[in-house]
């Protein structure tokens, strides 16, 4: 007999003993013992199964998702805006800072409602909410409500406010010749604020911008914003650097924690000179800022120049911000973009289209 043959027979033997043994066991009714080693299941000719294919790198959300992906996130919240951005031909942006927490108060409703938290969609506690003139009569407000009460009817007119001032700033924009989009109202993208200055620039026929975070609870993007352009970041440092380089201009409005970060944000590289490029601060609301922060204070110890108190202007009304960014956005950039033009054509790469054309976004270099 030959050894492949004397193969074959010992194999054969082996499959008839353990299945004899299997059939005894189960006729018996006893468990087979746990020192049994399992017998594997071989194609015929030995090799193990086929193996299927492995995910690409940039399709494995394992990896991206992980820690070792991080750097691959960074650079995407970066690069994705950036090809979006330059589709759409967007060159600058005007950006709006403001509450989160408070709704638009509609014609139609007069009821103040106080969000739970910033890019929250749910409402705060009763308790937190602003009294309603029959609680106030009735004596069952708390002092919080009370204040609340009468905070509430002003920043519904900053609602107001900020879509008056998108609206006018939108309409002025559109005007401006040019092949790129100029000055685009740009929001955090959430509710209150945000919601007004996109819903301003949505109604005055523009486009609009939404920069969302995404925060541990439920938020979503205003409907507002033009959806081309709604984006939503994980990282609050990318979502800052598109802000601040893209802005000509900021126009900041009553809010908490995250518009104070938001606006010393751009007001440091202002005066740090850290961005080539002149920037117009427009401060809105100057009962509420004077209240909020002292810088004369700041001014008086020495912690700041005397100079940086003109880093930025209060404003009250849309129209007295609306003349400020207007005349700011011209002085710095229309005026000299037309003495620049008239000076120097620009040379043609493609019939019709000039080098301009192909840029991105205006990214602010820095010092």
């Amino acid at each position: 007999m030959s050894v492949e043959e004397q193969g074959t027979n010992n194999r054969e033997q082996g499959i008839e003993n353990h299945d004899r043994a299997s059939t005894d066991g189960d006729l018996s009714g006893q468990n087979a013992s746990s020192s049994a080693v399992p017998v594997a299941t071989l194609p015929p000719n030995g090799a193990p199964p086929a193996l299927a294919a492995a995910p690409l790198a940039y399709e494995n959300p394992g990896f991206l998702n992980g820690p070792d992906g991080r750097l691959i996130r960074i650079v995407a919240e970066y690069m994705e805006p950036l090809a979006r951005l330059r589709h759409e031909r967007i060159q600058d942006t005007v950006v709006f800072f403001g509450s989160a927490r408070f709704r638009g108060r509609e014609e139609a409703d007069h009821a103040l409602e106080l969000l739970d938290n910033t890019g929250s969609r749910h409402p705060a506690p009763s308790e937190e909410q602003p009294a309603s003139v029959p609680d106030i009569a009735a004596g069952k407000a708390s002092e919080l409500q009370r204040k609340r009460a009468v905070a509430a009817v002003a920043m519904a007119r900053y609602y107001e406010d900020a879509r008056r001032l998108a609206q006018m700033l939108t309409r002025w924009a559109a005007k401006i010749p040019s092949r790129r989009h100029r000055f685009v109202v740009t929001s955090g993208g959430g509710p209150g604020i945000m919601e007004a200055a996109n819903r301003g620039a949505y109604e005055a026929g523009g486009k609009t911008i939404g920069m969302n975070i995404r925060l541990p609870f439920e938020q979503s993007p205003n409907p507002y914003i033009t959806p081309s352009l709604n984006f939503e970041f994980h990282y609050f440092f990318m979502r800052k650097l598109w802000f601040a380089y893209m802005a000509k201009a900021l126009v900041v409005f009553p809010g908490g924690f995250g518009t104070l970060d938001e606006m010393f944000e751009i007001l440091t590289l202002a005066q740090t000179q850290k961005l080539a490029k002149k920037i117009t601060v427009v401060v809105y609301g100057s009962d509420y800022w004077k209240r909020v922060f002292n810088l004369d204070a700041l001014v008086d110890t020495g912690a700041i120049s005397p100079k940086d108190i003109d880093l930025f202007k209060y404003a009250d009304t849309p129209e007295d911000a609306f003349e400020i960014l207007r005349d700011g956005l011209t002085e710095n950039y229309l005026i000299p973009e037309a003495k620049a033009a008239a000076a120097q054509a620009p040379q043609e790469i493609m019939h019709g289209s000039t080098f301009e054309d192909f840029l991105g976004p205006d990214m602010a270099k820095t010092k």
